[in-house]
């Protein structure tokens, strides 16, 4: 009986001493498990300055790309040397290093290549669809009032015959022009990646050079059959401003999403901003007395003269530095640019379509200001439509693969 007592007392003890120690290390698991779910989520907490950026230049450009629309005295085209346009091509850096720079290393090439190559598919199917809908709706338009020439091309008003040119991209209209910049630099991206992947800093030495070599002879441009002067935006200027988005990704990966804080260097920035928008205000268009000290001529905006690459790069360096920035981005405004921003080709491609629609209601009715008024809330509104259309149906697939996981 003792013997039994003493083992089974024996037994006791060794069980509620297992039991204690499975307590305790199930309490540092789920310790563990919570500090690595905290700190996952700290890391993976998204920037949305990025997004509220770009949702800000997708919509100056469905302001800018109606010329009777007043409200583009306000976009940033005329507040300085850079516009919007700028602004897109920068960030498609950035968001690119981001989307597919990160997926080499973490898909695989094979995985990664193919994501490019169907983004690059998504962005020609979006330039078709805009070709045809203007040339058609032109062409009727044209059955009931008049429409300028300069609405579209010769060439493809009076018949389909050099239709060809525009699906192969030997062709480019007007207001038409972003989407194949765009295309070129994201097939160009797999080789800025392994330059970037070798030598970062390398890399932006070769693009700029190749840069500054087409603003030193402009006539180094793409062929354009609408054009003798070739692309609009000369793809071998513009991929400098592509790199540099994509080096500001890496930069700021490294410092939780932000640029490193220079106060010297914000105001140098600040000043530079300052003289942008004296030089380039359109002081008469105001009826207000020109104050340009130097009176400059408008920077090429075909091979990126260094004036607007300046202007966008201080952009973009004060607003990713900037902490009243990144809260900004968080308020609900700040969220509904940013979610423009996120479905940035739905938006550019219904804004484009909706700008020409603006163009001829304007050209066709007059411009008064009740019509100005309505064609800009109704755009707009469309413009966030689409966006919460396409952001629930992101939820929705993210929700079923969840689900299928």
């Amino acid at each position: 009986m003792t013997v039994t007592s003493s083992s089974a007392t024996q037994t006791f003890e060794t069980d509620r001493s297992g039991s204690q120690t499975d307590a305790t290390a199930g309490a540092r698991i789920r310790t563990a498990t919570q500090a690595t779910s905290e700190t996952a989520g700290k890391a993976h907490t998204r920037d949305h300055r990025v997004d509220a950026l770009r949702g800000i230049a997708l919509l100056m450009m469905f302001v800018d790309h109606m010329p009777q629309n007043l409200l583009n005295r306000f976009t940033l085209r005329n507040l300085g040397f850079a516009d919007a346009a700028e602004i897109f091509v920068l960030l498609a850096g950035y968001a690119s290093w981001l989307a597919y720079g990160r997926g080499f290393a973490k898909n695989g090439a094979n995985v990664t290549l193919i994501r490019i190559a169907k983004r690059c598919g998504r962005l020609y199917l979006a330039q078709t669809l805009m070709l045809i809908v203007c040339v058609v709706t032109i062409r009727t338009w044209r059955n009931y009032s008049p429409v300028p020439v300069d609405f579209l091309e010769p060439e493809l008003a009076h018949g389909f015959d050099s239709f060809w040119r525009v699906m192969v991209l030997d062709a480019l209209p007007s207001n038409l022009n972003i989407l194949p910049l765009y295309m070129v630099l994201l097939a160009a991206f797999p080789l800025i990646y392994l330059l970037i992947r070798a030598n970062r800093f390398l890399a932006l030495a070769l693009s700029m050079a190749l840069w500054a070599l087409i603003n030193i002879d402009p006539g180094i441009n793409f062929p354009n059959w609408l054009d003798p002067d070739g692309w609009y935006f000369d793809p071998l200027a513009w991929q400098f401003l592509f790199v540099l988005g994509a080096s500001g990704a890496i930069e700021a990966s490294r410092h939780n999403g932000d640029l490193p804080s220079f106060t010297w260097l914000k105001a140098l920035c600040g000043l530079y901003l300052t003289f942008s928008l004296i030089e380039a205000f359109p002081w008469a268009q105001w009826d207000l007395p020109t104050l340009t000290p130097f009176a400059l001529p408008s920077p090429d905006k075909s091979t990126l003269a260094p004036l607007r690459l300046l202007d966008v790069m201080a952009i973009f360096y004060l607003v990713q530095s900037s902490t009243l920035a990144r809260r900004f981005a968080e308020t609900r405004f700040g969220q509904a640019l940013a979610l423009c921003g996120r479905h940035s080709l739905e938006v550019f491609t219904v804004g484009t379509i909706l700008d020409l629609f603006g163009r001829l209601i304007f050209t066709t009715f007059g411009d008064a200001w009740l019509l100005q008024i309505t064609i800009n809330i109704a755009g707009l509104a469309i413009l966030y439509g689409v966006t919460v259309v396409y952001e629930r149906k992101r939820n929705r697939d993210r929700a079923r693969a969840r689900a299928a996981a």
